[in-house]
């Protein structure tokens, strides 16, 4: 969960007033400048639901490539998408970038992207941007059902995400509901089985899973045995094991595979404002990240999410994203909204 906190400062430039927003852990904002390339009239405010360390440092590469200096303001997938929405037109986020697709789809729905540019599209595989055009993938995070190895052999894996709402699972697994991890992974359920389907399996889940805050919790409770299973992304457990692997040792990830909702693989996004004053900044930032350099960054950075563009490959450490055997699932397809309205209805937000 990322939290971020406003602060303006007022700068003269040429009699005008600029409101610069910085966010915690993110960018800090532009020093005035005569206009010159590089300088404040040029700068481009980024709304971050990314993570911080990551998207900082595309934003130090991208600016020491290009003098175009970045303003980011972090905070949430849902909580930015509805910040952006409630701006409008009036809004000062040149570039959205998102950890998960529906908060992307959200604000393609209001109206609020100009599309993406052809380099871009020639950079990013279809599979990993919508069918719209209307913003890009610039990673992506597996779906896996972390488990407790002292606990449950291979044998005794579920073969689909589907099995967990079999009552042989009650009490047995774990997730977090309230986050936008599992809601885009309920999202891809909803568009590959249908309405019916998903809400039977998320009125079992209520009776079967234990509740945690956060994917790092959940799959610290499978750690230390107080659950079998949990359903998080991949690099909750390399990032863990990165480090210490204290909240990681028993854990070893199952992968569904076979086209399995389970199998679900997560596009984050990034997309230029309509509303943008800097589009032709905004948009060669974009081209950034998805180009060689920036997909590179994901590639040897630690947050172990993978490339999805301009052929760079994932880190060494990751099962290769062809190996995952994902569904096919069109980003511009997944209804947040409906996700939360169904989760509501079976009691789980």
């Amino acid at each position: 969960m990322k939290t971020w906190i406003n602060r303006t400062a007022l700068t003269a430039l040429a009699g005008v007033t600029v409101l610069a927003l910085a966010a915690c852990g993110g960018g800090t904002a532009p020093a005035a400048s005569d206009g010159a390339p590089g300088g404040a009239t040029d700068a481009i405010t980024v709304y971050n639901a990314q993570h911080q360390s990551l998207t900082q440092a595309w934003v130090d590469a991208f600016t020491k490539e290009t003098g175009i200096k970045v303003t980011l303001r972090n905070g949430d997938d849902s909580e930015l998408s509805n910040q952006i929405i409630a701006e409008g037109a009036k809004s000062p986020a040149d570039v959205f970038l998102t950890e998960n697709s529906p908060a992307m789809t959200q604000v393609e729905n209001a109206g609020l992207f100009t599309g993406i540019s052809a380099k871009i599209q020639d950079q990013v595989p279809a599979a990993y941007r919508p069918s719209t055009n209307k913003w890009t993938g610039i990673a992506a995070r597996s779906t896996v059902f972390a488990y407790n190895k002292t606990k449950l052999t291979e044998a005794q894996l579920p073969k689909s995400i589907m099995d967990l709402a079999s009552p042989e699972w009650n009490g047995r697994w774990a997730a977090s509901p309230s986050g936008a991890d599992f809601q885009a992974i309920v999202s891809a359920m909803l568009e590959l089985k249908g309405q019916d389907a998903t809400l039977a399996w998320l009125k079992a889940m209520k009776d079967n899973a234990k509740a945690y805050k956060g994917n790092s919790t959940a799959m610290k409770a499978v750690n230390a045995g107080e659950v079998e299973g949990a359903v998080i992304y991949h690099y909750y457990w390399f990032g863990d094991q990165a480090k210490t692997g204290e909240n990681s040792n028993n854990v070893a990830l199952h992968y569904f595979k076979n086209q399995d909702p389970g199998a679900f693989v997560s596009v984050s996004g990034g997309g230029v404002l309509a509303s943008s004053k800097h589009q032709a900044n905004a948009e060669k930032f974009l081209e950034f990240i998805t180009g060689k350099a920036g997909q590179t960054i994901l590639q040897t950075g630690t947050s172990f999410e993978y490339p999805v563009a301009s052929q760079v490959a994932a880190n060494s450490k990751l099962v290769p994203l062809k190996d995952l055997e994902a569904p096919k699932v069109d980003a511009a397809k997944l209804n947040s909204q409906k996700v939360t309205d169904l989760m509501t209805e079976a009691g789980l937000l």
